[in-house]
């Protein structure tokens, strides 16, 4: 919707098409000239690595790159801008705001998802709903004109969204900088406990795609008898990389605090995501016990 509604208030043409595939995306955006090039982290993950045959000048008539429905990788971001010459920028939202909260200026960190859009404010609270101190990590609750009014039938799951005084509960983990730009790290739900100690998994994400061996990576959080919880990684690496796990556990310890590197990698083809682009993370839970007992 924020793809047809941004066309149908400016009059522009949308390509569409029944499936994403690289090549035949990259051969329309030449054809059509398309200039507005909008997609969730997997369509830009494989942008990054689609074939030779498609040059530097595959993206040339695109002047507004944007990422969404989950976090962008910046390392994946960093790759477009090298091969195309393209800058991604990322925004913020949920179907719940209508469906947008913040979008990144040019100025931003490649990791940011902006600054609220006019009248939109934004929060982000520790589990007490006390407000967090700035670059310190908390809930974001967002409100504005645009919040919706609740669930249609369902005021159980509106009361547990809404509070009292306007504000949506999100469930999603940011950051937000002195500048008031926010940074998602990750779910409330997703989040990972080691010996006490919070880790989010889109940071050691970020922290695997640096590796010039890594394609994309998924963490996920395990039941440990010792830990509590231990962090695994599936990892889909290039092929031929020949990268070894003690290569993405050293890479990950030389940039994270030791409880934050993986206990344990496990090697995909491709990570399972949705109709949208997102990640199905859930998928993943569980999958550690059963490449232990193999």
């Amino acid at each position: 919707n924020v793809v047809l509604g941004a066309a149908l208030r400016s009059g522009a043409t949308v390509v569409l098409s029944d499936r994403f595939d690289v090549a035949d995306a990259l051969r329309s955006v030449r054809r059509h000239g398309v200039t507005t090039l909008v997609g969730p982290p997997a369509m830009w993950a494989a942008l990054a690595e689609a074939p030779a045959e498609f040059d530097a000048d595959a993206l040339a008539t695109v002047r507004l790159a944007l990422a969404g429905a989950a976090p962008l990788d910046p390392g994946i971001a960093r790759r477009i801008e090298q091969r195309y010459g393209v800058s991604v920028r990322q925004g913020y939202g949920l179907t719940e705001m209508s469906p947008v909260v913040s979008l990144a200026s040019p100025s931003c960190p490649v990791s940011s998802v902006g600054t609220p859009l006019p009248g939109v404010e934004i929060r982000l609270v520790d589990e007490d709903a006390a407000d967090v101190l700035v670059d310190d990590v908390g809930e974001v609750w967002v409100r504005g004109p645009n919040l919706f009014s609740g669930y249609l039938g369902d005021d159980a799951a509106t009361a547990e969204v809404l509070t009292a005084d306007g504000w949506l509960r999100t469930g999603d983990l940011g950051v937000v900088d002195r500048g008031g730009r926010l940074t998602i790290v990750g779910r409330l739900k997703d989040l990972i406990v080691v010996s006490g100690f919070n880790v989010y998994p889109a940071e050691v994400e970020e922290a695997l795609v640096t590796h010039q061996g890594v394609v994309s990576a998924a963490v996920v959080g395990e039941p440990d008898p010792r830990t509590g919880e231990r962090v695994v990684a599936h990892v889909v690496t290039a092929p031929g990389a020949g990268v070894t796990d003690d290569d993405l556990r050293d890479h990950v310890a030389a940039r994270l605090a030791g409880y934050k590197v993986p206990a344990q990698f496990i090697r995909v083809g491709d990570l399972p995501v949705g109709v949208a682009g997102k990640l199905r993370r859930r998928e993943l839970r569980g999958q550690s016990n059963v490449e232990e007992g193999r």
